[in-house]
């Protein structure tokens, strides 16, 4: 697949980033999407709005109960994300260690049931988002988490698309393409000012944490099924929103 670089960077890509990785009622031309990965730039962007939205959610609630908010907040985004990414760690836990070889772990991914293994990663992954969000709300920094979550976690899914090969010769990663590294670039250098602007330099530690958390799952990738797919990529921004919680959690919990 070729590295797709057309254009530049529009302001339209910031659209298409919202459709593609929110269920927000936009409608665009069939062209706006034909620059694939080149709008992936703008895929913090899509995490900023999600991130606000589901920040302010909590926040209005968070007199009743710190607990509620940390509730309100994810379920805010698993309905505006349409949990494509939760679908994906789950997805991910059962491929990568349901199947013996290559070929039946995509083939488990991509069937549409869930296993014990997606079960217990999709626990376990609500309990630490909601923990997390729970003692940041407690301490009052729940909607500024939530933002600057919101924009890191969704930083590392252009960096995986450039650096590993479609694992699938099909699937809706492959029909975006691959981003040329200036765009992943761009897309990291957004989130972190973004994330620094909202929560200060803490943001810097939990890009770091979160970027090893994502590093490693790439490796597994690499390893299970040779590349990176729309799986991987929904389980990177899990991966990666639980690690940066856990890192705010350690700085203002």
């Amino acid at each position: 697949m070729q590295e797709n670089d057309q254009g530049g960077f529009q302001p339209r890509d910031i659209a298409v980033a919202l459709s593609l990785l929110t269920r927000l009622p936009l409608r665009l031309p069939d062209a706006a999407y034909a620059r694939g990965a080149a709008a992936a730039w703008a895929y913090p962007l899509a995490g900023l709005v999600l991130g606000l939205i589901s920040g302010l959610a909590g926040w209005a609630v968070a007199g009743i109960g710190a607990g509620l908010a940390g509730i309100v907040a994810i379920a805010v985004t698993v309905i505006l994300s349409g949990a494509m990414h939760e679908d994906g760690l789950a997805d991910v836990a059962d491929g990568f260690w349901g199947g013996w070889d290559r070929d039946r772990r995509l083939e488990i991914m991509k069937d549409s049931s869930i296993g014990s293994y997606g079960t217990m990663a999709l626990i376990l992954g609500f309990a630490a988002r909601w923990w997390a969000l729970t003692t940041l709300f407690t301490a009052g920094h729940g909607l500024t988490a939530a933002v600057a979550v919101g924009v890191l976690s969704r930083a590392g899914m252009p960096v995986l698309m450039a650096a590993l090969p479609n694992a699938r010769a099909g699937g809706l990663s492959r029909s975006v393409g691959r981003p040329a590294p200036r765009i992943a670039a761009v897309a990291v250098a957004q989130a972190l000012a973004l994330a620094v602007a909202m929560a200060g330099w803490s943001a810097i530690v939990a890009a770091v944490v979160s970027a090893g958390a994502v590093a490693g799952l790439a490796l597994i990738a690499r390893a299970k099924i040779g590349g990176q797919t729309g799986d991987v990529l929904g389980a990177s921004q899990q991966i990666s929103e639980i690690t940066c919680l856990a890192v705010f959690v350690a700085v203002w919990g």
